[in-house]
């Protein structure tokens, strides 16, 4: 046996230049894998958080049509969460944390987009200056 070819075999290559199966696999940390259970739960959960809010709009269950809006923004925020956990594998274990920490990140910048829309618009229209009927004829 040569010298390179002992260097090799020292370090868990084979004289051609290939891994072996070991070195193939790259530890980045646990990686979560569901099972048909697991994507049987998420179906269920997704079909029954779509169902309801539909029910509660075909039905006409609620006679407030606010009420029925936020029960259905509740719902759609539960279906989120279940979408996350269920297909989508992210939880707190998942890559580190860093998906977790970009989605809490990117949760951030859109509400404070959000907010920040609304409150320009609002301070908008609260401050412009109304106009009647009679001012828009003398208009050029």
């Amino acid at each position: 046996m040569s010298t390179a070819h002992t260097e090799t075999a020292a370090h868990g290559h084979t004289a051609h230049g290939a891994h072996d199966a070991h070195d193939d696999h790259h530890d980045d940390g646990p990686v979560s894998h569901s099972t048909f259970k697991g994507y049987m739960t998420g179906f269920v959960l997704a079909v029954i958080l779509t169902a309801i809010p539909f029910w509660l709009v075909m039905g006409n269950v609620l006679s407030n049509t606010h009420t029925t809006s936020l029960v259905i923004l509740g719902f759609a925020a539960v279906q989120i969460v279940v979408h996350m956990i269920y297909f989508l594998h992210m939880d707190a274990k998942s890559e580190s944390g860093w998906n977790m920490l970009a989605l809490i990140f990117t949760i951030v910048l859109v509400v404070i987009t959000l907010a920040g829309s609304l409150w320009v618009m609002y301070h908008m229209n609260a401050n412009m200056m109304p106009m009647s009927v009679h001012d828009m004829k003398n208009m050029p």
